[in-house]
């Protein structure tokens, strides 16, 4: 079945406002054997009715997104209901819910709220759990007079939009998709090798399995790996690509390394803490996102300065002085000094040149030292990223991030197992 997007609202074409919707949705109704063949954005004028008559005869599933709220500018229910002939009728249910609602949480009411009561004739109701206004579903063509696509009104704000999608128009989805355009999509996140290398080893051999289909998406210090087909064709793709990148795939779900990391911590009951020059704060930033790293993680140092790094982790000044902040050997310290004072069972170091400048022929723009320091050994790698800033960190922290995962999958007995048997 062909599917399209529409996404109205004039603050996404000035650029105040990114899209989020495409990637969601997208993800959404692949599993279903759905892809969108077109996506289209518009402002808040005639436009989208404009681009409503172009889209019905051209797709069988229309996903609208935008102008169902209570101002002037919010359109997208009437210029639907214009457009198929359809009467807006007022819901006393919705009314009712839309009172109680803006009672509860002490806001005014005013006239234009009362619109996002207004129903289309025929019409369901998806309802809204996290806004004010409903969804609407539109059966295809119903307006016999005019045809039309299957239709689903959806609210802007995505907290709104992505659980209202799961709840409720991803059970109607499954009722009018036929059960044979069902594919399945599996994606590996590998954090160690750049997407050529990854594509050398695997592309060829997954290819030549019939009805599979591969592709990579890279991001800074990061290559997904995605395949689609159906479960016989995905089960021999996914044989090829685990024995052959094994422990270079970090995960094969939708997390995040640093979920991944959180998580191996957890089940080893270990710690960790986190000493960061030229990453800024970012490993322990990434880390403290993730629900539960209160748990592993005890401490973060921003040793910035030369002086910070002598008075919160006691760095050797003449160490500093002598090899630079930069180097080997002020990265083992760090890192090490840093585990003692939190007493960890791990600690990661940073310290390199993010540029433009700071540079230096030995230290070029993009150097890095990545430090972890464990029980039974510290490991130094001297790494190079020559990148722009905001870039570097993210490698350089997804770097550090990986080179403790793969520690954490041979880990040693946790510090507080070690001192609950001591005597």
């Amino acid at each position: 079945m062909r599917a399209a997007l529409l996404n109205t609202g004039t603050e996404l074409l000035l650029g105040d406002v990114h899209d989020a919707h495409l990637a969601f949705i997208a993800r959404e109704i692949l599993p279903l054997g759905l892809r969108f063949e077109e996506r289209r954005t518009v402002g808040d004028t005639e436009a989208i009715r404009h681009t409503l008559a172009e889209l019905f005869p051209s797709c069988e599933i229309l996903f609208v997104t935008g102008g169902l709220g209570p101002t002037g500018d919010d359109i997208t229910r009437e210029m639907v209901a214009d457009l198929l002939a359809l009467e807006l009728r007022q819901s006393p249910e919705l009314l009712a819910s839309l009172r109680q609602r803006l009672r509860v949480r002490g806001i005014k009411w005013t006239s234009g709220i009362a619109r996002q009561a207004d129903v289309h004739v025929g019409a369901e109701v998806l309802p809204n759990q996290n806004g004010s206004a409903p969804g609407l579903y539109l059966r295809a063509n119903i307006n016999p007079r005019i045809q039309s696509p299957d239709l689903f009104l959806l609210p802007g704000p995505p907290r709104e939009l992505q659980p209202m999608f799961r709840a409720f128009v991803a059970p109607i989805l499954r009722s009018i998709v036929p059960a044979s355009a069902l594919v399945e999509r599996r994606l590996y996140k590998i954090a160690d090798k750049g997407e050529s290398l990854v594509e050398e080893a695997i592309g060829d051999r997954v290819l030549a399995i019939p009805g599979i289909e591969l592709g990579y998406c890279a991001r800074p210090g990061e290559v997904d790996v995605r395949i689609v087909g159906k479960s016989k064709a995905i089960e021999q793709a996914d044989a090829v690509i685990r024995s052959t990148l094994e422990s270079s795939i970090f995960s094969a779900a939708d997390e995040t390394l640093e979920e991944v990391i959180v998580k191996l911590l957890t089940q080893r009951n270990q710690t960790l803490t986190v000493a960061e020059s030229c990453t800024g704060g970012l490993v322990a930033n990434r880390i403290t996102n993730v629900p539960g790293a209160s748990e592993v993680f005890l401490a973060g140092y921003v040793c910035y300065a030369n002086q910070a790094k002598i008075n919160m982790l006691n760095v050797d000044a003449q160490l500093i002085e002598k090899h630079g902040a930069v180097s080997e050997q002020v990265a083992r310290a760090l890192a090490e000094h840093a585990r003692v004072c939190a007493r960890s069972d791990y600690a990661l170091a940073t310290t390199g040149v993010a540029g433009p400048g700071g540079g230096s022929p030995d230290k070029p723009v993009g150097t890095v030292y990545i430090t972890l320091a464990a029980s039974d050994e510290t490991i130094v790698k001297k790494l190079f990223f020559p990148t722009d800033r905001e870039t570097f960190k993210q490698i350089a922290t997804q770097a550090a991030l990986e080179l403790l995962r793969r520690k954490l999958l041979d880990s040693a007995p946790s510090y507080s197992e070690r001192i609950r048997g001591s005597p």
